[in-house]
């Protein structure tokens, strides 16, 4: 897969910034400059082999924590059979009812689909909503995780039926809530509230070949 999703660098050839807590901690920073380097400040789909772990802001014991995650979702210990490095927003509560539990938002810039480069006017910072799950390994812990998808609007739908599920800031408090259950109504509501932060999204030019697979 070609499509991405990215912090600072790609399309845009930003500047690395962290203004979504916990970003700005000094151990946060430093992983994310670390990952930085070491991918381009590009968010790729993991492969079976690689390791190319992604920047993921969850809720821990009642504070932020940054940690990379494996962008495809895991069952049984392993990376599922089907396709899971996205899940629809009108089947979390169905298909993807025990992830939905655990959520996470995912820092970005931009993202690319079908070859065309996306972002907020001015490449603001934004969240994408996500859903983990945790695997236990011989060295500790992993997270996997899957990009949650909404039905595209704006510009975006010029492109693709389907574009990330972006969450105004003020709703990161409630998709990150550990406290609060993944059902209908939380995924009705992350839609709803992301309608506006959606419409804002600008094509900013060509981002990868035109024969990109999708990543949605």
């Amino acid at each position: 897969m070609c499509a991405s999703y990215g912090l600072g660098g790609g399309p845009l050839k930003l500047g690395l910034t962290f203004d979504l807590p916990p970003m700005h901690e000094p151990e946060s920073r430093e992983l994310l400059a670390r990952w930085a380097r070491e991918q381009a400040g590009t968010a790729k789909i993991t492969g079976r082999h690689a390791r190319n772990l992604n920047p993921m802001i969850r809720e821990v014991q009642g504070e932020r924590s940054l940690d990379l995650g494996w962008w495809w979702l895991h069952v049984g210990g392993a990376p599922a059979p089907f396709s899971a490095f996205n899940s629809r927003a009108d089947a979390l509560a169905q298909k993807w009812r025990e992830p939905f539990q655990r959520r996470a938002i995912l820092p970005a810039n931009w993202y690319i689909e079908k070859g065309r480069s996306f972002s907020l006017p001015r490449g603001e910072m934004f969240g994408i909503a996500a859903i983990v799950t945790p695997v236990e390994t011989a060295t500790g812990q992993l997270l996997s995780y899957s990009m949650v998808t909404r039905e595209a609007v704006g510009e975006a739908s010029e492109v693709h039926h389907r574009m990330p599920l972006v969450l105004p800031r003020d709703f990161h408090d409630a998709w990150l809530d550990p406290g609060r259950a993944g059902n209908t109504e939380l995924a009705s509501t992350a839609v709803y509230s992301s309608e506006q932060i959606s419409r804002a999204f600008e094509v900013i030019g060509d981002g990868l070949a035109k024969d990109s697979p999708t990543l949605f």
